[in-house]
């Protein structure tokens, strides 16, 4: 039963949408279906690995860390993302820290069963390179928002990237803690909840129940 589990969740991922029911096969008997809880670290950063892992449900933060326990926040992952794909191809520790922002559902696959379809599926390769260029080029934004923005306009720019259109309104669906956000623009929870605060006089954001909040047009003029 597990197996066939395994298989139906497999066949759902986009990742994997070209391989063949006898690939799929193969891929779920290397497979396992796991689920974290809130504050779990998936992945050490410096860990070697073992596992690609594909988020099913759920957010998690790609995260690292210098020596004097800073952290900056790289990514927030969502249903559909996949992880642990480098150190497989390359050998390398892992380059960061997993760690799930809420309950989260995994498929983790093993190296050997990976590795294996990599060979067999030309398509699943290229599905793979165009996730890791995907990633390239939000690297290259963030160190673009980094280098030429002010706090404002980084600010900005992390609300309108968690935005979703919802009936012609912008809306941040999930809460985004200042602590968070901090971390991810390389500046101080103090100075981001000045910033916030400011944007809401202003009439750039309106807080909605549940921590959620609605953009108006006006802030891109932030990152433009």
């Amino acid at each position: 039963m597990a197996h066939e589990e395994n298989k139906a969740f497999l066949r759902r991922v986009p990742l994997l949408s070209s391989l063949n029911e006898q690939q799929l096969e193969t891929l779920a008997a290397g497979s396992a279906r796991r689920n974290f809880p809130k504050g779990r670290t998936i992945v050490a950063e410096g860990e070697p690995s073992q596992s690609l892992y594909i988020l099913l449900s759920g957010r998690a933060k790609v995260q690292r860390s210098d020596s004097e326990g800073k952290e900056v926040i790289l990514a927030v992952l969502g249903s559909g993302d996949f992880f642990g794909e480098m150190s497989l191809i390359d050998e390398a520790p892992r380059s960061a820290s997993v760690i799930t922002l809420e309950s989260c559902d995994f498929m983790s696959i093993n190296k050997d069963a990976f590795r294996s379809m990599l060979m067999q599926s030309n398509e699943m390769c290229m599905a793979v390179m165009r996730g890791m260029v995907r990633r390239l080029r939000e690297a290259d934004k963030k160190i673009e928002t980094l280098a030429l923005l002010d706090v404002y306009g980084r600010v900005a720019r992390v609300l309108l990237d968690f935005s979703e259109l919802v009936n012609g309104e912008r809306i941040v669906k999930n809460k985004l803690p200042r602590q968070e956000i901090a971390k991810m623009i390389g500046a101080s929870r103090e100075m981001v909840s000045r910033v916030m605060k400011g944007l809401e006089i202003d009439g750039y954001i309106v807080p909605l129940p549940e921590g959620r909040l609605m953009l108006r047009e006006k802030i891109s003029s932030y990152i433009s």
